[in-house]
């Protein structure tokens, strides 16, 4: 048999008053605590869980961090909800992330009344442009053919890739064949190794520089740099004798009225006359070793190197002369006329 145990009676304790180091050390511990719970109000108000407005997702999962402001940071990263498509738009109803809170152990979020929440899914977006350059590299390196000169008209409206914004390196273009006979070219557009792709066609079409008028441009009037802007247009709807370069028109004169938005052709434009009709003209006169100058009038007008009939002031003798500068003709010396002499005439035959 067990030996049972003594029942241990509860002994008094004498109850003291207590002393003033103690009576000082509560207080100093109550009023800590107020402070703590003065400073502490706001920092529990900023934890105050709410729903987020619109939300953009750069991921395929929203987590609770995406949809929640104020979640704790162990349960922020809890993926909840599968994000839509690149580039797409899609809603979540506000009580299924309330529910989804609730399970992870949040209650009392507030949704500012809000019924639904809009995600958007971020992407890259690869447009025509982009595309165009791709081809154009591979056209270059596999056909030999020059980009300066090329631009490729793609097909369909405005294609575009759309791709994860990780994938931030230059598009490429694989897989591409080209037909030198209609000029079709197609090939697939890729990002990354092949992470994203989209496949492509169209038609090179090569490229010409030329000059196109901003204004309208009367006859006799000159052509100056604002007057020339330099377009990128397709070979085929260029004239041949299209100018290639703005510079080259400045300063000549239009020959006939040219409008604005106007290929510029070389029969349009020439430079202006240095010598008008009727104009007085410095006459000169140059041989080995003897240089004259006289005055004249121009009986014709006419531009640098152009050959116009002059008259001698002093003589009254009309000379074809060469314009040289701004009322000046050159004369030269006229070269002597060859002396044409009579071949001797064979010795008529004896008759028999």
């Amino acid at each position: 048999m067990h030996a049972l145990k003594p029942i241990r009676r509860p002994v008094k304790r004498a109850v003291l008053p207590p002393s003033p180091g103690a009576f000082g050390r509560t207080v100093v511990a109550v009023a800590a605590f107020a402070m703590l719970a003065l400073f502490a109000a706001p920092l529990m108000a900023a934890e105050t869980l709410r729903l987020r407005g619109d939300v953009t997702a750069r991921g395929d999962t929203l987590s609770l961090g995406d949809l929640v402001e104020g979640a704790p940071a162990d349960l922020a990263a809890r993926q909840l909800f599968r994000a839509p498509g690149l580039g797409a738009v899609g809603t979540i109803q506000a009580r299924r992330i309330v529910e989804a809170a609730a399970a992870l152990g949040l209650t009392g979020i507030e949704t500012g009344g809000r019924v639904q929440v809009s995600v958007q899914r971020a992407a890259r977006r690869v447009g025509a442009p982009e595309i165009e350059a791709a081809l154009k590299r591979t056209l270059e390196t596999a056909y030999g053919l020059d980009p300066k000169t090329l631009s490729v008209r793609l097909d369909g409206e405005a294609p575009i890739l759309l791709a994860p914004l990780d994938l931030d390196g230059p598009a490429a273009a694989v897989d591409v064949t080209y037909d030198p006979r209609n000029r079709r070219v197609a090939g697939l557009v890729v990002l990354g190794e092949r992470q994203a792709s989209l496949r492509v066609s169209g038609v090179a079409v090569e490229i010409r520089e030329v000059a196109v008028l901003t204004r309208n441009l009367a006859r006799g009037e000159a052509v100056t740099a604002a007057d020339l802007a330099t377009e990128r247009r397709p070979r085929e709807t260029v004239p041949v004798d299209a100018l290639a370069a703005t510079t080259f028109a400045v300063g000549q004169v239009a020959q006939r009225p040219v409008g604005a938005g106007q290929v510029l052709r070389s029969g349009d434009v020439a430079p202006p006359d240095l010598v008008g009709r009727g104009e007085a003209v410095t006459i000169v006169f140059e041989t080995a070793g003897v240089s004259l100058a006289m005055r004249g009038t121009a009986n014709e007008s006419g531009r640098l190197g152009a050959s116009v009939a002059v008259t001698n002031g002093a003589s009254k003798k009309v000379l074809q002369a060469v314009v040289v500068g701004p009322g000046r003709v050159s004369v030269s010396p006229q070269a002597p006329q060859p002396v044409l002499q009579a071949s001797a005439l064979p010795p008529r035959a004896g008759l028999n």
